[in-house]
This record gives C-alpha cells, structure tokens and sequence, in this order.
C-alpha cells in the first residue's frame, strides 16, 4: 500500500530515485514507527511522514518523523552520534542491565524576548545542566564558554547592544516550532545540529512574529548554574544582566532558517 510519505529532493539525490520510489511505494518504508523527533508513535499509513536521512561520517541511517515535527531533510552528523541514533531508534539504550551511565550534560534551551536599546528581539537562553568538558580532557573543569568562544560566540559585559551576526551558525524554525540550533558542517559542508530539540519546542507568537522581524534570532550561552529556569522574562533579563556582569556570558545574532 502507497505510505503518506514525503522524500525531499535531497533525501532523493543521496538515496537514489530508485530507493525512493519503492519507499513511495510501501515496499521499504514501515507502516508503523516512533517518530525521531518527539519519539512518539506514528502510522505512514495513515498520517503524513517525513523521511529523515542522518549522514555520518561513514554510514547514513534512513529513520521517520511525523511531518508536523520534523521537514523530510538530510543531517549530518558525526559517526558517534550516528551510532547513539541507531541504538535510539532501536530503542536500545545499550549497557548491561542495572549498569548506570555517566552523566552527560544536556543543554538546556529558554526562548525569550530580549529588550535591547528599546526595541525586543527573540532570544534563546542555552544553559548546561552539568560543566561541559573539553573533549578527551580529563578532570573536571568547564570549557563550555571557552568552546563557544573558539566557534565565534562573543564575551559579553553587558546587553546595551544586540551581539553582531555570527555567520555560518543559524536557528532552524519550523511551522511556528524551534527544532534546532545549526553549526557549520566540516570543510564547508552542510550546517550540522549544535543542539537539535527532542521533540520540537512551541515558541509564543511575539517571539515568532520578532523572528521573522528581524530574520535573526539572538543567542545567549552562560555555565550551568548560571541562569536557572527562570518563570518569567524579565527575571531572566535580570539573570543575563548578572552572568555578564560576573563575565559568565557570550552571545552572537545567529541568521534565521525557516519560518
């Protein structure tokens, strides 16, 4: 039977027309899946379905979204997460039984509108929930700032001024949701996902509509501890204020992709 599918041009120029067609067709594609956005149950049977084609550095894995989450798109990704996807679509959290896993840090992600030099700008917050360690460093240090700093992301002392344009990075908006924050691919190859959303997060109209505004949308980073989840806008303006007062904060204006 025929599936609700949709095979954007570039999933169909690295699978191959052929490929394509017999997914078109219900010959490879699954009726039912868990879509690899919010991970929730989906029928391409009976709903419409992206294709999802992630590249690595060696291995490409095909896997399904539902449409309202995800656009049909390739992503590259390193090798590592590549493996961490598969055993993520295969439900398969790896380990041996009762075995606990080290803490990894997540990012966490606060969309807000910013009021600078009297006009609001859409903002979003990224703070850790644990130090962010150089890689193959040992101990326990924090380099999260240092490491945003090397890709570009300035220092700020103050918000008098919205950061300058960091070029090559963008913020991924799509149908009104924030899916991901995009980084330079290697050697000038396509944006990578920096941070990608596990299911894609619900941004208020003001903060689209300032988006869409201004074609940007700033970007501010602290360490963790730093901010907080903070209930309201202006109790997390008056947290920005102090991380950069105390040199715990960098910014950039990142382009926007999407709508």
């Amino acid at each position: 039977m025929p599936r609700m599918l949709d095979v954007s041009d570039e999933v169909r120029a690295e699978i191959g027309d052929e490929e394509a067609d017999r997914l078109l067709a219900g010959e490879t594609a699954p009726g039912s899946y868990d879509c690899t956005s919010c991970r929730t149950p989906g029928d391409s049977e009976q709903e419409r379905t992206s294709t999802v084609l992630f590249i690595g550095d060696e291995t490409a894995v095909l896997a399904f979204a539902h449409s309202g989450c995800l656009p049909s798109q390739v992503v590259q990704v390193t090798e590592e997460q590549l493996r961490g996807a598969v055993k993520s679509i295969a439900g398969d959290a790896g380990g041996e039984p009762g075995q606990a896993a080290p803490e990894q840090a997540v990012l966490g992600v606060t969309s807000g509108l910013v009021l600078i030099a009297g006009e609001l700008h859409p903002a979003l917050v990224v703070e850790p929930t644990a130090p962010i360690a150089r890689p193959g460093a040992t101990g326990f240090g924090d380099d999260f700032l240092p490491l945003l700093t090397e890709q570009g992301f300035l220092p700020l002392t103050d918000l008098s001024a919205a950061p300058p344009v960091l070029h090559g990075w963008s913020v991924l908006l799509a149908v009104g949701q924030l899916h991901a924050v995009l980084q330079p691919g290697s050697n000038g190859g396509q944006p990578v996902a920096w941070w990608q959303a596990h299911q894609p997060l619900q941004v208020t109209d003001p903060w689209r509509a300032a988006a869409n505004k201004h074609q940007q949308v700033l970007m501010f980073a602290a360490p963790v501890g730093s901010i907080g989840h903070q209930p309201r806008e202006d109790l997390m303006r008056d947290a920005l204020d102090k991380a950069a007062a105390t040199g715990k904060l960098v910014g950039a204006a990142l382009p926007l992709a999407g709508t």
